[in-house]
């Protein structure tokens, strides 16, 4: 079996994006970029700019309440998120706790047809395993792409975490742990059927991230 990998990228202006994307296109299975590094107005730019390679792109916009970078206000961004999904890239990265106040947007993803990864993070803690079950559960009725991301003070809170993956049915579910305690189950999530799981090209975007480099040599070690 070939395990896949996301590069996740976080470039400040257009120009550096494009480079590294294509650094990253070639050397990874699929690429992440987080649009809430750039500035708003250079969003429709760089999708023009991109398009031919959306089908192998997530495409995150994340609000600083959800740890993300965006600046600018909830109606800017939802109508971003709108034009994001007429592209119909390989998936768009959208907050759990976005679709369940925005009717209006969930309403018009399904007019565009495209792939949604449904997300959530908790930067404080992972709650309980029932808990994780109900999120799970709710986030599925939304997409069969679910993405559960909690921190991880102990590497009880990885095993609780990766316990989701034999509940997860009909669902392409990335769950996995923040930090340095929960950075295994990072590489645990694939072998436990995670479609692909996040790397950096070197500097980590998010806590406890590994390096593409770093994880080729895990996984060539294991197979």
């Amino acid at each position: 079996m070939k395990y896949k990998i996301c590069v996740s990228i976080a470039e400040t202006t257009p120009k550096k994006l494009k480079q590294t994307l294509k650094i990253a296109l070639k050397k990874s299975d699929y690429v992440e970029i987080r649009f809430d590094f750039l500035k708003a107005e250079q969003i429709p730019q760089v999708l023009e700019s991109i398009k031919k390679d959306l089908k192998k792109i997530v495409c995150t916009l994340r609000p600083k309440t959800e740890g993300g970078k965006f600046s600018g206000n909830e109606k800017e961004r939802i109508s971003i998120l709108k034009l994001i999904s007429e592209y119909n890239p390989f998936l768009l990265d959208i907050e759990f706790n976005t679709m369940k106040k925005n009717r209006d947007l969930v309403k018009y993803l399904k007019t565009t047809k495209t792939g949604l990864l449904i997300s959530a993070h908790d930067f404080k803690k992972t709650p309980s395993l029932t808990e994780l079950k109900k999120k799970l559960n709710q986030m599925s009725k939304f997409s069969s792409n679910v993405k559960i991301v909690t921190t991880a003070k102990s590497t009880k809170d990885s095993t609780r975490i990766l316990q989701l993956y034999s509940k997860k049915e009909n669902i392409n579910l990335i769950a996995f742990t923040m930090g340095n305690p929960g950075r295994i189950s990072r590489i645990l999530s694939l072998y436990l059927g995670s479609p692909y799981t996040y790397v950096s090209l070197g500097k980590p975007v998010a806590p406890g991230q590994f390096s593409l480099s770093e994880v080729k040599k895990i996984i060539n070690l294991k197979n």
